[in-house]
Order: C-alpha cells, then sequence, then structure tokens
C-alpha cells in the first residue's frame, strides 16, 4: 500500500480506464453512439456520432481527464498542443475519497461521493488553461461550471450531433 502524502503522485490506470467507460456509459444511455479510442491515442479517448447511419457524419471528439480525490483542488492537466485534436473535454471527478493532509487523516473512505462529470467544450478549456510551467493545467476553481456537470453537459454533446432525447413516441 503506497502512503499518500502532499507531495506524492498516485496513478491508478484501472480508475482511469474506468472513467472513460462511466463517460461511455453516460453518453450511451443518451442514446449516443460512442466508440473508445485505441489506447495512448493523442488527443481524444472517445469518439461520438449519430446513431442513424443515415444522419449527418460529423463526429465529435472528447478526451477524459480523470481525478480521483474528492478533496482534488478540481484542475487537470492539459497540454496546449492538444487543443486541436478534441472537440469536448469531459472532465470525470471520480470522489474516491480524501487524500490529502488534514482530510486524509479522516480516512479515505469516509470522503466518497458520487462521481461528478463536466463537460467543457475546448472554448473553457483554452480560456481556463494555464501554462506557468511544464505542467500545464485547466484550473476550474471559482469557475461556474453549472452549465457543463452531468446531464446538461452530456447534451452538449447531442445537441451538436442533432440527437433528439429518446422518446417512445
Amino acid at each position: 500500500m503506497m502512503k499518500i502524502t502532499s507531495n506524492s503522485f498516485v496513478r491508478y490506470p484501472v480508475v482511469s480506464l474506468g472513467a472513460e467507460y462511466l463517460v461511455m456509459g453516460h453518453l450511451m444511455r443518451r442514446n449516443i453512439l460512442t466508440y473508445k479510442a485505441p489506447p495512448n491515442n493523442e488527443g481524444y479517448d472517445l469518439i461520438c456520432i449519430h446513431p442513424d447511419p443515415r444522419e449527418s457524419g460529423r463526429q465529435i471528439r472528447v478526451q477524459v481527464k480523470s481525478r480521483l480525490a474528492t478533496d482534488c483542488d478540481r484542475g487537470f492537466p492539459v497540454k496546449a498542443r492538444t487543443f486541436d485534436a478534441f472537440d469536448y473535454l469531459v472532465v470525470a471527478f471520480l470522489n474516491v475519497g480524501y487524500f490529502y493532509q488534514r482530510r486524509h487523516r479522516l480516512g479515505v473512505r469516509t470522503g466518497a461521493r458520487q462521481p461528478e462529470f463536466y463537460t467543457l467544450p475546448v472554448s473553457f478549456v483554452r480560456s481556463h488553461h494555464r501554462a506557468a510551467s511544464s505542467w500545464e493545467k485547466v484550473r476550474t476553481q471559482g469557475a461556474d461550471l453549472s452549465p457543463y456537470r452531468d446531464e446538461q453537459g452530456f447534451e452538449q454533446i447531442a445537441n451538436a450531433l442533432g440527437i433528439p432525447y429518446p422518446d417512445k413516441g
């Protein structure tokens, strides 16, 4: 078991991959046909298209970023050189638990919450991107993310592809 301190970096590839599949599931739940890009594909992780093959041939490229800790700083790394490679970036705050300093003493699991998803257009990512160091990051603290959260966010992709909401009629 790795001891986590404020200076350590933890990587869980299974959890990161799981975030991509969680996003895929939510998009497909909205009737957006979603395919996983090959591993280590530069710039995007998912490709979204209209489920009706007779509809527009437009595709949406989605980058998925995930954060494990509930008490993270709500920022995530993105390289500026990838901005032209995706249309939307979905950040999945997985909220697995508390991992940092004071709160970590309460126990990791005391911080467990439901995941949150934010579907951010590339224009938002560009405007909140900070390249102050080699660790280029998008900072979201203080930004109003409510229009991009969960279902509202996924709806942006459905609208861009012209996919109506699933209806029995």
